[in-house]
């Protein structure tokens, strides 16, 4: 017999009946090697052609207990409580990567079983971090995941399907999971909170396609004024995200989740690809285009790769003590604000007592940019935030992203 691959039915039946002669003739030398040769070609077309399926969790599971005498009550460490136990048992509830991982180690059911993945391996636990205190609840009202049943028990596997969407754990920006230590890291922010809100940042820039190529060095003082100038559009905000794609950064909205307390975030993916991230919690044209440049700041002036490529920003924090001597944060005002106004001419301004709205026009007319901006300056650095309140542009920035 010729031998070949086996490639339908009949070339198998054919086979079939070739080693049927050889087993009746007991084969020796060639016909020996021939026999061994068609067992090969036979086990490999019905391993693709009748796959044996994996048998169930539920099923694997049940097999242990019979074989080890177990009741449900036994299962209760590996499963946190008896209804649980049953509800899986049942078949009303699917296992969670903690009970699949505890299952595996302390019952020794096969990984792929329990996943029901043949070769699955389990993911190697973080043990530095404690997946229930993420927000999922609040992540699913806002979008960031999936809703799903059973979501809080669950914690484990929605952030690391957000990780494997950015790449895996080794893409992720080193300081992330390192309790970051920059100045405008406000004291009550709850880690968890600021690490959900980064992977959602994170994910969706992975998912978007950049226009250009990020160059070292190319985010310079010149950069963020032509950046600025988009402000004066009326379409300005969603202009900078084109701009700066062409640049090869990004820029995504996300909103923040409660206890992030934040204004905005620079990272840097393992591909060297920047990211930038707004929150909008304060949605007025002013704060937007602040933090856009201030993190655009922290990109050109301190930003050298993935190593320390993660700032984070509560602006409201811009006149504390502790942010006024951090070198990197007044670095990064100041690239921001002479972007927007250049010092020279804002000492000239600012010297009236209280500019009139004619003059803050004017302003804007001369810049270029927005008349937020000079609104929130004088706003800002007068500390009267009563004052061109109508100028400050709220609720008109949220909108650009949002219909995107």
């Amino acid at each position: 017999m010729q031998i070949r691959i086996i490639k339908n039915e009949k070339d198998y039946d054919a086979t079939l009946s070739r080693i049927d002669e050889l087993m009746d003739c007991e084969p020796e030398g060639d016909a020996l090697d021939e026999l061994e040769t068609l067992a090969v070609l036979v086990e490999k077309y019905e391993e693709e052609k009748y796959p044996i399926e994996l048998p169930s969790g539920v099923s694997a599971i049940k097999f242990r207990m019979e074989q080890a005498e177990l009741t449900q009550r036994d299962l209760v460490p590996y499963i946190s409580s008896r209804a649980k136990v049953s509800e899986v048992l049942s078949g009303k509830r699917t296992l969670t990567l903690k009970m699949i991982r505890a299952l595996n180690q302390h019952l020794g059911i096969p990984a792929d079983v329990l996943l029901q993945e043949s070769g699955g391996e389990i993911p190697s636990s973080m043990t530095d971090v404690e997946w229930n205190r993420f927000p999922i609840l609040e992540m699913a009202k806002l979008g960031f995941i999936e809703k799903k049943k059973d979501l809080k028990d669950r914690a484990e596997e929605v952030v690391r399907e957000l990780i494997n969407k950015i790449g895996g754990a080794s893409a992720l920006p080193e300081r992330l999971f390192r309790r970051t230590t920059n100045a405008r890291f406000n004291a009550k922010m709850d880690i968890y909170a600021l690490r959900a809100w980064s992977l959602y940042v994170l994910s969706e820039a992975s998912s978007k396609k950049l226009k250009g190529k990020y160059v070292k060095g190319s985010v310079t003082q010149s950069f963020l004024k032509d950046v600025a100038k988009l402000s004066f559009l009326k379409k300005g905000p969603k202009l900078a995200v084109e701009y700066l794609s062409k640049h090869g950064i990004y820029l995504i909205y996300a909103p923040h989740l409660s206890k992030t307390y934040l204004d905005g975030a620079v990272f840097m993916l393992h591909s060297e690809d920047p990211v930038i991230g707004v929150t909008l919690r304060h949605d007025r044209i002013d704060n937007f285009w602040f933090t856009l440049l201030h993190e655009l700041g922290h990109l050109g002036r301190h930003i050298k790769g993935k190593e320390n490529g993660f700032f984070v920003d509560d602006h409201s924090l811009r006149k504390e003590k502790k942010v006024n001597e951090d070198k990197d944060e007044l670095e990064a005002d100041e690239w921001a604000e002479n972007a927007l106004i250049p010092k020279k001419e804002w000492e000239d301004f600012i010297e009236e007592e209280n500019p009139s709205v004619g003059r803050v026009i004017e302003f804007s007319l001369k810049l270029t940019i927005h008349p937020a901006i000079i609104a929130g300056r004088v706003r800002y650095e007068k500390n009267n935030y009563r004052l061109l309140s109508h100028f400050v542009g709220s609720g008109e920035v949220k909108k650009h992203f949002i219909n995107n």
